[in-house]
């Protein structure tokens, strides 16, 4: 009776958190545009004269830790791909105990962090974007074509507008998050805090795309966590320049703590730490695996479950029906398997071609490849793609040609020649297979290496199981055709071979909040970067019941 009497008093007074009465506050936020750098334009003038001021200079990045810059006696030095000569930057490895001291000096900034309101956080990424989409927009990109080869269109759509995107559209959903609350019954109160997880986030990064050594630093972050973060070597100068931006933006210096490391001894010591929470991981398979069991190992001594995600690449495909469009398979191709070197995760390295399509495609690919032209992206903005990052690269790549000039189950069709004298310069090479389960079929290279199988028109279905048992990856692919019943039927059956499926497009370019980005197998975590439910992985939420009103007798009306 009592409770009957208070309940519209209570809606009255109480927060509006219940389901009904909820209000939420949506943040806009747009896809940052994708600048054309036409001779002449203010972008491409400003572009030019960021790449005159970095000719031949080598910048000096020391380690970052306790908000000082620190230098150990283990220097080394970051050299530009397509003219090794050339030190971009002179760097140093952290070694164990400036690893300790960085996890101590983040642990002792986490929880004034962790109460900041997610309001004040989200501020500083938008404009950190702020500032990338305007007055830095031109060095990232020029350190970023520089230092890891990538042409000025493939360093726009990532170290610009992906980047820009990450912090836009994570820091709008955390905002979002926020207002996710549960439901509020008089005469109680429910509510959600999400807090960071408790402890520290180790965040390893990989070469080929800036922006995601942004995001894997960035988004724990966001969510109020802190970060060890280890940048590539071969992107330690976009790198650096990031971590620089953020600070700008207003990130306390305590919170990420750059620190480039040999990567024994960086997953070593972070993963003996018990304050260890969370990996957010970009690279190879063998190092995942090898930081997933030194965690396991660890267990008993860790105060919460650490949070492992991690992208891992792919063997990633093109499957083309006799339906299809010729000049789109072969364009989608032509971009994906090449472009920036086929160092892209997502890069088509394999194509499956029916046999009564495989003449028109052949002469197409093979006419256009020789339009392609492999060279120097700062000195010509014609180059389609430069050098592969480094020599373990090179060497890689060039071990899996000379694997197609010796096996008689490989036809070297195109390109393949190597140069490593000026820079680590791989020709583009397309190889026709015999053997569907070649190793070249199954193996990821990550570099200009396309292999094609032709099978017969009438063997589809065959084919698409081939594919989804064919690699142990699972992270994007592509089916061509124009038969709406083949693409259903393709979509059955490649159900699980894919985290990005396209159809009618390449398997690569990925937009942030557009196309989430990850796989499953051996791609990966698939945690989805780029999408809402990403921000949610780096918090523990906390679920909160305030009663407004006395209890009165503990006894349950059935025992009166």
């Amino acid at each position: 009776m009592l409770l009957r009497l208070l309940r519209p008093l209570l809606q009255r007074a109480l927060p509006r958190v219940g389901l009904r009465w909820q209000h939420r506050v949506a943040v806009e936020v747009t896809n940052e545009p994708i600048l054309e750098f036409k001779p002449g334009s203010p972008e491409r003038l400003a572009l030019q004269k960021a790449l005159n001021d970095l000719k031949d200079k080598t910048e000096a990045i020391p380690c970052v830790v306790g908000g000082e810059e620190v230098w150990t006696a283990d220097v080394r030095y970051q050299v530009s791909p397509f003219k090794h000569s050339h030190k971009v930057a002179k760097y140093c490895y952290a070694d164990k105990g400036l690893l300790n001291k960085a996890i101590n000096a983040a642990l002792a900034a986490r929880k004034e962090w962790d109460l900041r309101p997610i309001q004040d956080r989200a501020q500083i990424f938008f404009k950190a974007a702020d500032i990338l989409s305007g007055p830095r927009r031109a060095e990232l990109l020029a350190k970023t074509m520089i230092g890891q080869a990538k042409t000025v269109i493939q360093a726009e759509i990532d170290a610009a507008a992906e980047l820009i995107d990450f912090f836009r559209f994570h820091a709008k959903y955390a905002v979002e998050l926020e207002q996710e609350q549960p439901l509020s019954v008089p005469p109680s109160t429910n509510s959600m805090v999400y807090r960071g997880l408790e402890g520290f986030v180790a965040a390893v990064s990989p070469f080929n795309f800036t922006a995601i050594g942004g995001n894997l630093a960035g988004a724990p972050a966001l969510m109020g966590n802190v970060v060890l973060w280890k940048p590539s070597d071969t992107a330690i100068l976009s790198n650096y320049a990031i971590y620089k931006i953020l600070l700008e933006a207003g990130l306390p210096p305590n919170i990420i703590q750059f620190v480039p490391s040999d990567g024994p001894v960086f997953g070593d010591t972070v993963t003996a730490s018990e304050h260890f929470c969370g990996l957010n991981f970009t690279g190879s398979v063998p190092t995942f695996k090898r930081l997933w069991k030194q965690v396991s190992e660890n267990l008993d001594r860790y105060r919460t479950f650490p949070r492992l995600a991690g992208e891992c690449g792919g063997k990633n495909f093109h499957f083309v029906h006799a339906s299809a469009d010729v000049p789109s398979v072969v364009s989608g191709t032509l971009r994906s398997a090449f472009e920036y070197g086929g160092q892209k995760c997502s890069a088509c390295s394999r194509l499956y071609v029916p046999d009564s399509l495989w003449p028109g495609i052949k002469g197409r690919l093979l006419e256009e490849h020789q339009k392609i032209k492999v060279g120097d992206p700062v000195e010509d903005f014609e180059t389609f793609f430069s050098a592969v990052i480094d020599q373990k690269s090179f060497s890689r790549i060039q071990k899996w040609i000379k694997h197609a000039e010796t096996s008689p189950n490989l036809n070297i069709l195109a390109g393949g020649k190597c140069d490593d004298s000026v820079g680590y310069f791989v020709q583009p090479c397309i190889i026709e297979t015999r053997d569907p389960k070649d190793p070249i079929m199954q193996e990821e290279i990550f570099g200009p290496v396309l292999a094609v199988f032709v099978y017969p028109e009438k063997q589809y279905r065959d084919v698409l199981r081939l594919i989804d048992n064919t690699s142990p990856y699972s992270l994007t692919g592509a089916v061509f055709a124009q038969d709406k019943a083949v693409v259903a039927e393709a979509r059955r059956y490649l159900h699980n071979a894919a985290g990005n499926f396209y159809i009618n497009d390449k398997s690569t370019g990925s937009i942030v909040a557009q196309q989430p980005f990850g796989g499953a197998r051996s791609s990966g975590t698939n945690d989805k970067p780029g999408s809402r439910h990403y921000v949610l992985r780096w918090t523990s939420p906390l679920a909160i019941k305030e009663t407004h009103v006395p209890l009165g007798d503990w006894k349950y009306p059935y025992m009166q």
